[in-house]
């Protein structure tokens, strides 16, 4: 495992509608006792430079917590439009997006796309059950226009703009683990949730 990415903002997606948790913000939700995305923060936040959350409801909560959410710029187009605030809002090189209800998500995995992407505009990661744009890497400062042209022109798939800006692709085990439905939360909270503590002087930055 690597040390800490030090260029690398944290982008955690959080800005979903929660249609299958009946409207419920995901990000809100608790996992083996602890919110959603402050197990995210807590497990993951360490490695990175900075913490930023995409989130369009809710940013009392996140300021309560000292975490920088940001919603997106106009009306919501679905993920992409996520990754164009955190794209927007990032002063690193580099960007990671995952996705909030990632719960099994292991620091190993952030390293390998790191590496991967050195020689691209950006990694995306894949699974043996396929493509997994939510986790994936960006070097902010070409993909920035890349997605906000994708976004005007309404193509609004992340896939799509990943493959054509040439995302080296990583090939992990399966180590993502969404929860999709209650049904999946529940079923992951009864195998054992995972768990790293964070370092101890990690400390979210606070916006201003």
């Amino acid at each position: 495992m690597g040390g800490r990415l030090d260029d690398v903002t944290l982008g955690i997606l959080a800005g979903g509608e929660g249609r299958r948790f009946g409207g419920r913000d995901k990000a809100w939700i608790e996992f083996a006792g602890e919110p959603l995305v402050l197990r995210q923060v807590r497990r993951l936040g360490p490695w990175f430079a900075q913490v930023r959350v995409s989130a369009n409801r809710n940013g009392d909560l996140y300021r309560r917590h000292g975490l920088s959410a940001v919603a997106d710029a106009g009306a919501p187009q679905g993920p992409l439009s996520g990754v164009a605030a955190l794209l927007a809002h990032c002063t690193t090189a580099w960007l990671m997006t995952v996705p909030v209800d990632a719960h099994a998500l292991e620091p190993a995995a952030l390293h390998a796309l790191r590496a991967a992407a050195e020689r691209a505009d950006g990694a995306v990661a894949a699974e043996p059950d396929g493509l997994q744009p939510m986790l994936a890497l960006y070097r902010v400062a070409p993909m920035r226009g890349r997605v906000d042209a994708a976004l005007a022109a309404g193509r609004l798939a992340v896939r799509e703009v990943q493959a054509q800006a040439g995302f080296a692709v990583v090939a992990l085990a399966a180590c993502v683990g969404n929860l999709n439905t209650p049904a999946a939360l529940a079923a992951a909270e009864a195998g054992g949730a995972r768990d790293d503590p964070a370092r101890p002087d990690f400390r979210p930055e606070t916006p201003a």
